[in-house]
């Protein structure tokens, strides 16, 4: 389904096969996966525990690899990248919200978001509006000389997305942002990913298990046992 904002394709994934040998067997995470997802488009990738979904993001974010097929991001083709070059390419036009948080604990809340720029080649004054409008739009500009441990679950995440967000990038994946978060703080970090997705017109991509944030998506797809397909209701 293209997206009405733009019929350009930002994501293309084809034929994704990923296994890990587990015993003496094969057990096969993602079974030829392949979809498109359109510029500014908000997909939500949705399935059981197991299913495969995380697996799949992961390796269309550049964080695993997969056996076979190719992933294509602004016309690049991240799995026939090398390390340094994928890295690169990553910090500039990738971010990723994980549902651990995965802060660095001994970084206070600032240095954590501000990780990512290291990668880029970039003066840091180019960051410092960009900043400040993320941490107003996340409510952490009085915890961000704090350490991760003293923040609250809620805190943290923000922080995720500070950090995720900080270098402007065109595509955001997350992997259950929301996982570990109350109700009341899920719907916040949702609304503040949505406004954070509409500001800076991103393209978002969750994996979730949480219909009530698929159902806000432009389009869900669902994993069944490693397989992709269109979520039917």
């Amino acid at each position: 389904m293209e997206n009405k904002k733009s019929g350009r394709i930002i994501l293309q994934a084809k034929d994704i096969i990923k296994q890990y040998k587990q015993y003496d067997s094969v057990v096969t995470a993602v079974d030829r996966a392949t979809f498109e997802v359109s510029d500014g488009e908000f997909v939500a990738i949705i399935g059981a525990s197991g299913s495969g979904k995380s697996t799949l993001l992961h390796i269309c974010a550049g964080l695993d690899r997969p056996n076979s097929g190719t992933v294509s991001v602004r016309g690049n083709e991240l799995t026939a990248m090398g390390p340094d070059e994928l890295a690169v390419f990553r910090g500039n036009y990738l971010g990723m919200i994980f549902q651990n948080h995965n802060l660095i604990p001994q970084f206070t809340a600032l240095e954590n978001i501000l990780v990512p720029t290291l990668m880029c080649n970039k003066p840091d004054t180019s960051y410092e509006e960009h900043l400040k409008k993320l941490v107003a739009t996340l409510k952490i500009a009085d915890r961000l000389h704090h350490l991760p441990s003293e923040l609250s679950g809620g805190q943290q995440q923000r922080v995720a997305i500070a950090r995720a967000l900080i270098n402007r990038p065109q595509v955001v994946f997350a992997d259950e942002p929301t996982g570990n978060l109350d109700r009341a703080n899920a719907d916040e970090v949702l609304e503040l990913l949505m406004q954070t997705k509409e500001v800076m017109r991103q393209t978002l991509i969750i994996v979730t298990h949480d219909m009530s944030i698929a159902a806000k998506a432009d389009r869900i797809l669902k994993m069944d046992n490693g397989k992709l397909e269109p979520y039917r209701g």
